[in-house]
C-alpha cells in the first residue's frame, strides 16, 4: 500500500513540475524554430502530397528493406532536404480539450513513479539516497531516448538538453515525494 501511495505522490509531483516546465519556463519550446516561409510549406502539406492519415514521416523516403537503402538515402540527401515530419491532416488536430492527453500523461508518470517506488522499497537507505536513486532512474530515462534522437535524427542540441533537464527535475521531485512517503528503512 505504501508503494502505491508513494507512487501517487511521486506522479503528482512530476505532473505539477512538468506543468510548470511547460507553462512557466522556456524549456518546453527550447529548440523549436519557425520555418522561413511557413505559408508555402503549409500549402504543400496536402492530402495529395502527404496522405489522409496522421503519422511520422521521414524524408526523403527510402525503403528500409532495400539492401541499398543507405546508398540511396545518401544520394538523395545530396540534392534534397532531409528531415522528419509529425503530421496531422486538416480536421485531425489535437483539439482544444487537453483532458485526455493530461490523463495519459499522468498515467505515464504514475507508471514511472510506481516502478521507482518499487525499486526504492527494496533499498535499505535513507532519504537522500532514495531521492538520488529515483533521480538517477529519471536521468537514465531522459538520456536514453533524447540522446538517441539527437544522435540519429539530428534533434537540436538545445532541445535535447531541455528535454533531459525536464526529465531529471521531474525525477528529482518524484524522488523527494517518494522518499518522503517511504521514510522507513526497508530491504
Amino acid at each position: 500500500m505504501r508503494i502505491l501511495l508513494a507512487a501517487l505522490a511521486g506522479a503528482a509531483a512530476m505532473f505539477v513540475w512538468t506543468a510548470i516546465a511547460h507553462m512557466a519556463t522556456p524549456l518546453a519550446y527550447t529548440g523549436f524554430s519557425k520555418m522561413t516561409n511557413e505559408q508555402a510549406a503549409l500549402q504543400s502539406l496536402t492530402a495529395d502530397n502527404v496522405g489522409t492519415k496522421p503519422g511520422l514521416f521521414i524524408f526523403p523516403w527510402t525503403d528500409p528493406k532495400d539492401p541499398k537503402m543507405m546508398e540511396k538515402y545518401q544520394a538523395l540527401a545530396k540534392t534534397h532536404p532531409t528531415g522528419m515530419l509529425l503530421y496531422r491532416p486538416v480536421g485531425q488536430q489535437m483539439g482544444s480539450d487537453m483532458t485526455p492527453m493530461l490523463i495519459k500523461e499522468f498515467l505515464k508518470q504514475f507508471a514511472q513513479a510506481l516502478i521507482a517506488a518499487w525499486i526504492v522499497s527494496m533499498i535499505a537507505a535513507g532519504f537522500v539516497t532514495r531521492v538520488g536513486v529515483v533521480t538517477a532512474i529519471g536521468a537514465s530515462a531522459g538520456i536514453a531516448t533524447n540522446v538517441s534522437y539527437w544522435n540519429w535524427y539530428g534533434y537540436p542540441t538545445d532541445y535535447t538538453l531541455a528535454q533531459i533537464t525536464i526529465e531529471v527535475i521531474s525525477a528529482l521531485v518524484a524522488g523527494l515525494a517518494i522518499a518522503a512517503v517511504m521514510n522507513r528503512r526497508t530491504a
